[in-house]
């Protein structure tokens, strides 16, 4: 790893745990100065006493339109500049078309899809002047969907439609726009899945393979940001080698 990301100033979304978590620590060795954010403050305090580096914690409901406002505008007034933001917080309420509990569907959309536009949205003045760099963290749900992954796929789906258009309108400005898609990763984000049965067959899937790590992850997001001003590595799809879609 270069020493490209000393001192630049990253926003992590949803570090409170896997991804999020291990790309803020990984960024932190890296010597980035960050700020992290999520609903469960009590992990941020807990990432921010391993980080080797500067951490700022933040109160962050990606949901909430003006908590992402007030997130990067803190990050902004803490550390002078944006370098890079990493849309990484989400939920995966995993179910049925048929019977779903709708409210399920509102709470996807609005953190995995409407968060990640309203952090980039926030973010994006601060970047254009940096020339900085947004990494999505989207999902091979958002190539391929299946069922009982109807809507979560389309959040991911539409995350990916969004960051293309973006890396369109910015890219001659400077800006560059990376989607991360990770296939079947060992995080907690398969226990909120409220419907049992596909509680049980989430389980079933992660014990039939070799699963990816989030570090597996963060490594991903990290070249990504370590590269050159001049080369925007727009995609990356990371499987585990056991995963067969």
């Amino acid at each position: 790893m270069s020493d490209s990301l000393h001192g630049k100033v990253v926003l992590v979304t949803g570090a409170s745990s896997g991804i999020g978590e291990a790309t803020a620590l990984a960024l932190s060795k890296a010597g980035a100065r960050l700020a992290v954010g999520a609903r469960r403050a009590d992990r941020l305090a807990g990432l921010a006493g391993r980080a080797p580096g500067e951490v700022l914690t933040l109160d962050l409901d990606v949901a909430d339109e003006a908590s992402c406002r007030a997130a990067v505008a803190a990050a902004v007034e803490h550390y002078g500049a944006l370098d890079g933001l990493v849309n990484n917080a989400g939920v995966m309420l995993s179910g049925p078309i048929a019977g779903a509990d709708t409210s399920e569907w509102t709470t996807m959309v609005r953190t995995n899809l409407l968060g990640t536009m309203f952090t980039t949205h926030a973010a994006l003045p601060h970047l254009l002047r940096s020339k900085g760099t947004v990494v999505q963290i989207s999902s091979t749900s958002g190539r391929v969907a299946s069922a009982g992954g109807g809507v979560y796929s389309a959040t991911k789906f539409g995350v990916n439609a969004f960051s293309e258009a973006l890396r369109q309108e910015v890219t001659a400005q400077g800006v560059r726009v990376v989607v991360v898609e990770p296939g079947f990763v060992a995080t907690e984000l398969t226990s909120h899945i409220s419907d049992p049965a596909m509680r049980a067959m989430a389980r079933r899937m992660a014990d039939s393979m070799r699963t990816l790590r989030p570090e597996d992850v963060a490594g991903a997001v990290l070249y990504a940001l370590a590269q050159p001003g001049h080369v925007a590595v727009n995609e990356i799809l990371v499987r585990p080698t056991d995963q067969t879609v």
